[in-house]
């Protein structure tokens, strides 16, 4: 037991040292910027959650992005109603994606395989829609949710003196603008990774593990899968939560676009390009899509041609013609390629790369060990 946990606190230990310099070590790739970090601590988040659903269950979720709008929508509530504190708006995120989540998973897992994945982006569209359309005096419709100098703000007018424009969110008079907001969401990837590396090393995370193994036989030994796997929702949905108000609260607007099925595709792509089941699979996914998304779309020929300057000029002019499809607004195009190409030779993703290159690396070292073993024995 003292072994698992002090392996456990030396994996929180590097993993935090990693995140928090990450202004330092992805700058000089263009991708340390405030903003970007933000994006890759959100949708970590989201991932993550994601992931101890069908990572550990197996249960293929088409509507997660529900969540992510609902956590958003409940947080700018938050802003409106009492305080630009973002912890408050946090809290509530993170309920009401709960409470949303219970609904949604009790109806939804009624079903399994591809029935339960339909059902889920069923209630996600319908959540869209409603956002744009019936529940438009609480969303605001397509214009989105946004902060108002008329509004009340009840805690906020007792105790904080009021501003000519808009206030800005805040967690304890601390601007979250800039690398301040980073190491806000920053704090809460770390608490989300800790919880979820302990659930799957738990009791719970092995049950959630033999259901997606052999729901079917568990079953018929009398025992209920029910009540874990919705629990696994319920929590994998509080996460989604979690990442909606840290949107919020970053950005203070909610728009029904967050909860769109392309979001839900976009964090099933992120899982399965890192790597399903495993911890950091799915951050990798997340990092290497949201650097594909605002960086190397930014790329056009101008920045080829620079590349390349060093080059002859037909050479370079021809380089530039055959690159120029992948770049900029054809980043599309190679990610989906990659995406191809892990699917088709690394199916565990990402991680499973890392595995066959640390196999292959360790293995002069395991045959050294057996040949050592065996003239011991033969002694």
């Amino acid at each position: 037991m003292k072994k698992f946990f002090a392996n456990q606190w030396l994996v929180m230990l590097v993993f935090s040292a990693v995140i928090l310099t990450m202004p330092i070590w992805l700058s000089p790739i263009g991708a340390g910027y405030p903003d970007l970090l933000q994006k890759f601590m959100i949708f970590g988040i989201f991932a993550i959650g994601f992931n101890i659903l069908f990572g550990l269950t197996g249960y293929l979720s088409f509507g997660h992005a529900a969540f992510l709008g609902v956590g958003s929508y409940a947080a700018v509530w938050s802003f409106k109603l009492l305080t630009m504190n973002v912890l408050p708006a946090i809290i509530f995120a993170i309920i009401v994606a709960g409470l949303f989540s219970v609904v949604i998973g009790y109806i939804s897992l009624r079903r399994s395989g591809i029935y339960f994945s339909i059902l889920t982006l069923a209630f996600a569209q319908m959540s869209y829609n409603l956002a744009y359309s019936v529940l438009t005096p609480v969303t605001n419709g397509e214009t989105g949710l946004q902060l108002e100098r008329a509004d009340p703000r009840i805690i906020d007018s007792l105790f904080v003196e009021p501003t000519e424009g808009l206030p800005l969110t805040n967690f304890f008079s601390l601007s979250l603008s800039g690398y301040e907001g980073f190491y806000f969401c920053a704090a809460f990837l770390i608490i989300g990774f800790f919880i979820s590396l302990r659930i799957f090393r738990s009791p719970f995370g092995l049950k959630l593990r033999a259901i997606k193994s052999n729901q079917t036989r568990m079953q018929y030994t009398g025992f209920s899968t029910k009540p874990y796997l919705l629990s696994a929702f319920v929590i994998s949905g509080m996460y989604a939560g979690l990442a909606g108000g840290l949107m919020a609260a970053t950005d203070p607007l909610a728009g029904a676009e967050r909860m769109q099925w392309t979001a839900s595709g976009e964090v099933v792509l992120m899982t399965i390009l890192g790597g399903v089941g495993t911890l950091i699979g799915p951050l990798l996914g997340v990092g290497i899509i949201k650097y594909f998304e605002n960086i190397f779309s930014a790329i056009n020929e101008n920045v080829l041609m620079a590349a390349y300057s060093g080059l002859p000029e037909g050479l370079q002019h021809f380089l530039v013609t055959v690159s120029s499809p992948f770049v900029g607004e054809g980043w599309h195009l190679t990610l989906g390629l990659m995406f191809m190409l892990v699917v088709i030779f690394l199916p565990g993703g990402i991680m499973e790369g890392f595995d066959r290159i640390k196999r292959l690396l360790m293995k002069p070292f395991s045959r050294n060990k057996d040949a050592v073993e065996s003239a011991e024995e033969g002694h």
